[in-house]
């Protein structure tokens, strides 16, 4: 019965639309849940001015598109005028207008009907945001068209970006419906995301690696700029705010672009791998700034052009970034080298849908959201596998610093080994140095010793020269004067007969008492003992004074035969009570020498000498002196 009334309807629609133009097919509305897009059945005119009204079309023709199912007006700074021709041979009365396209700057909807014009609203990001149809940015109007009516829908819009008209009618009913099941979709897509920000987070908080950061920061401007895509973000972020809604995806892409380098730079370290990329990211953030600069300078179609050509561009080079780090065998490349393909790959049919490549299907339309997941997921088993890998390079660096610690340890055992040889041998040297030194010093002190002495010999020896010198004077003086005595004694006793008996009795008697003739011969010997013992008291001095020549500091000639003597002069008791002396003294001539330095080596070597004899009775010292052929003498102890 329904059939055979939509039937009935649609004939009496076609007739009373008879005579519409040919340029703007009518779409008769047959009362399933949405229609097809529309863009067979639409006509567009420019306004380049911007000038025209609504009043001023209503009876204009609208040459046909013939673009396809989804139209593509391109990018200008024209309006465009928009005509569907609509009928509807159905019972629903309750239909919608929709327009699958948020990123529509301005949309103005009128429905026209017998001449009349009728506004159903204005939309779009630079339009305050209305939540008559849900919580997006949806380009949707309901249309007052009645069952078994006809009319046309006249739109006027204006873009920055790509202007497509994906366009069709909907049931409220199903309309509902469908928004209900894309809620769910993208909040399961929310819900993905920011589970994987937040779990990368918790790893960011724990092990402190700025990859992860990066990692976060990259997944929440990816969610950021899929959701401004489909019309989400500006509502939330700042739905009154109609300048920033407009230039969300622009701002949105550049930080998603910047945050993915940063994470790329970070995570697979291109400073170090790749260092002759650095300057080139500059450059590409310089181009993105100009971007920006356009748009916010109110030259939006120029800004918007930069941006998406220095996006292409800079999607390329990340990825050439990626395939060069996975050529050097790095795995963490790989990893992202394949997340950034299938991400591309999203945007790619995403593009291809624009251009009419791909039917606009939600599918297509919804590529690059599902793509990022697929990206999210790979690019957190690269940072699961970095984790491993680093847990490798920690085990192996461990290793690393254990095997050099070892090393290490060996190195400091030999250099202690080698340390204490030297030490030891150091030690030693000092030991040697300082008994050095003591010998030195004891020998200083010695040789102070021996000049104290023989200071000491040299005063003794003056003080008992000069008694010598008056003994050794006076004992041919007093054998004189014994002499004469004598005389007169012998004078005396010649004068015998002629003296009294009573005169020389007396005399005689004390001559015989006293043995004056032995007294006689006993001062004969006395005088010479006397003599002899001057003579062994002047040369005893003689031989001090010649051994004690302290003063002799400088060369000078002197007779060794002397010095010899003068040194056994002093050695002579300790020489004559232990040793048998032998002197074998030749001529020799004077040798310029330190003389008293001489005697006290003739006096070490002879104490030396009679030290080792020791006690032996047949010791005996053998001292030769002799002169060698040239200038030179020979001097022997044995």
């Amino acid at each position: 019965m329904r059939s055979a009334r939509s039937v009935f309807l649609g004939a009496l629609v076609l007739a009373c639309l008879g005579s519409t133009s040919a340029a703007d097919p009518v779409y008769l509305y047959l009362g399933q849940d949405h229609s097809p897009f529309l863009g067979e059945h639409v006509g567009a005119i420019t306004d380049q001015d911007g000038e025209l009204k609504v009043q001023d079309l209503i009876g204009a023709r609208f040459p046909a598109m013939n673009s396809g199912a989804v139209p593509d007006l391109g990018i200008s700074d024209a309006v465009q005028w928009v005509r569907l021709e609509l009928a509807n041979a159905s019972d629903e009365n309750d239909l919608l207008l929709h327009i699958a396209n948020p990123e529509i700057d301005e949309v103005d909807a009128w429905y026209v009907q017998h001449d009349h014009a009728m506004f159903l609203g204005s939309l779009g990001l630079d339009r305050p945001y209305s939540a008559q149809f849900g919580p997006y940015a949806d380009l949707t109007f309901r249309l007052p068209l009645d069952p078994g009516s006809s009319g046309a829908v006249l739109l006027r819009m204006r873009s920055a970006k790509p202007l497509l008209v994906p366009v069709q009618i909907w049931t409220r009913a199903a309309y509902l419906t469908s928004s209900s099941q894309r809620n769910t979709y993208l909040g399961g897509y929310v819900g993905i995301m920011l589970v994987m920000a937040v779990y990368n987070l918790f790893i960011f908080l724990s092990i402190r690696d700025r990859s992860y950061m990066f990692y976060v920061l990259y997944i929440l401007s990816v969610l950021a700029a899929q959701l401004a895509f489909v019309g989400i973000t500006p509502v939330v972020v700042a739905p009154s705010l109609t300048f920033l809604a407009s230039k969300a995806s622009i701002l949105l892409t550049t930080v998603t672009a910047i945050c993915a380098s940063e994470f790329l730079r970070h995570f697979l370290h291109t400073h170090e791998r790749l260092p002759s990329f650095s300057r080139a990211t500059r450059w590409f953030y310089a181009a993105f700034g100009v971007g920006l600069a356009l748009d916010l300078a109110g030259a939006r179609i120029a800004g918007y052009q930069v941006i998406q050509l220095v996006s292409a561009l800079f999607a390329c080079y990340l990825l050439a970034q990626a395939y060069l780090i996975s050529r050097q065998g790095y795995r963490p490349g790989t990893y992202f080298l394949i997340a950034w393909s299938v991400f591309l790959l999203g945007v790619m049919t995403f593009v291809m849908k624009d251009w009419g490549l791909l039917p606009y299907t939600g599918v297509t339309r919804y590529m690059m959201p599902l793509g990022s997941v697929a990206e999210v997921v790979f690019l957190s088993f690269g940072l699961a596998d970095r984790i491993n890998v680093l847990r490798q390079e920690k085990e192996r660096s461990q290793a690393e610093a254990l095997h050099v610690s070892r090393e290490n340890e060996k190195i400091i055992r030999e250099q202690n080994v080698v340390l204490e040889k030297k030490v030891h041998e150091r030690t030693r040297a000092l030991q040697e140095s300082n008994d050095h030194l003591k010998r030195t010093q004891t020998q200083l002190v010695d040789a102070e010793k021996m000049a104290s002495l023989g200071q000491l010999t040299a005063g003794i020896a003056h003080e008992i020269n000069n008694p010598v010198n008056f003994i050794t004077s006076n004992i041919a003086p007093l054998r004189r004067d014994l002499d004469d005595l004598l005389e007169v004694l012998a004078a005396y006793r010649a004068l015998g007969g002629r003296v009294p008996p009573e005169v020389l009795d007396p005399v005689l008697s004390l001559e015989k008492e006293l043995d004056i003739d032995i007294s006689i011969e006993e001062l004969a010997e006395i005088i010479g003992s006397i003599a002899e013992g001057a003579d062994r008291t002047a040369e005893i001095v003689r031989g001090l004074r010649n051994f004690s020549r302290l003063d002799e500091d400088d060369l000078k000639a002197a007779d060794l035969n002397e010095g010899i003597r003068s040194t056994i002069t002093v050695l002579g008791p300790q020489l004559r009570d232990q040793v048998e002396l032998v002197m074998d003294l030749g001529e020799l001539p004077k040798v310029e020498c330190y003389a008293g330095k001489l005697n006290q080596v003739f006096m070490n070597i002879l104490t030396n000498a009679v030290q080792a004899l020791g006690d032996r009775t047949d010791g005996r010292i053998v001292v030769r002196s002799k002169v060698l052929d040239g200038d030179s003498v020979e001097i022997r102890f044995r």
